[in-house]
């Protein structure tokens, strides 16, 4: 019996050694990461392919020149609207593009966008109202000439301007050359297209009024909600 013990103690010795001289398995490979979605370029400069110019009745003509999206002055509103509104985040999401009045005395960016949902827009205007009045249209039925988001920004003829929009389901916000001039709260708010000839730039959409513009580098990315 005394041999007996020995032998299985000396065994279990010789095991645990052997166990604690296997090298190490490699762990696992984590799960890939889903992947995270990405900025989507909707004016590249090349084609004017996913956008269809929106005549009212005297609208300027909308062209591809060099690398610019071109929006001609014409005797009211005149611009370009998104084909592809089924791909279009509805909340979450930013727009930024660059524009620059080329000629004319009012509105030379009227960006129309969702809010949570296709029927339901507004429009980001920047120099409206004589050329400078900046703010979306429109907050409770108010206009931006007079809500709590319009301002009035200095706008030269021939300069690129960044804008930079960003909807979530409680804030609409605004940013011009990285300085931000809209910080509204729409919870509770009602928010639409002003009444009028911009509703038939719904749902995404870019515009002039009685003016020419210069637009490029349109973009749109999700954010964190």
């Amino acid at each position: 019996m005394k041999i007996a013990s020995l032998s299985a103690l000396a065994l279990l010795t010789c095991l645990i050694i052997s166990t604690a001289q296997e090298p190490a398995k490699p762990a696992a490979p984590a799960a890939p990461a889903k992947e995270a979605a990405t900025e989507r370029v909707l004016f590249d400069g090349k084609s004017l392919d996913a956008w269809e110019t929106v005549d009212i009745g005297g609208s300027g003509t909308v062209e591809l020149e060099g690398d610019l999206m071109i929006i001609n002055q014409g005797d009211s509103l005149s611009g370009v609207v998104y084909k592809k509104p089924a791909d279009l985040p509805l909340t979450n999401y930013e727009i930024s593009l660059e524009a620059k009045r080329l000629q004319g005395v009012d509105f030379f960016c009227g960006l129309t966008f969702p809010v949570g949902d296709l029927k339901k827009c507004a429009t980001l205007i920047c120099g409206g109202w004589g050329g400078s009045v900046t703010g979306i249209s429109s907050i409770d039925d108010f206009d931006a000439a007079n809500n709590n988001t319009g301002s009035y920004q200095k706008y030269e003829d021939d300069k690129w301007y960044k804008i930079r929009l960003r909807v979530t389901p409680e804030n609409l916000s605004v940013w011009l050359d990285d300085k931000q001039i809209v910080d509204q709260d729409i919870t509770g708010r009602k928010v639409s297209l002003r009444p009028g000839p911009i509703e038939s730039y719904a749902p995404l959409a870019i515009s002039t009024y009685n003016t020419s513009a210069a637009i490029r580098n349109v973009k749109v990315k999700p954010v964190k909600p």
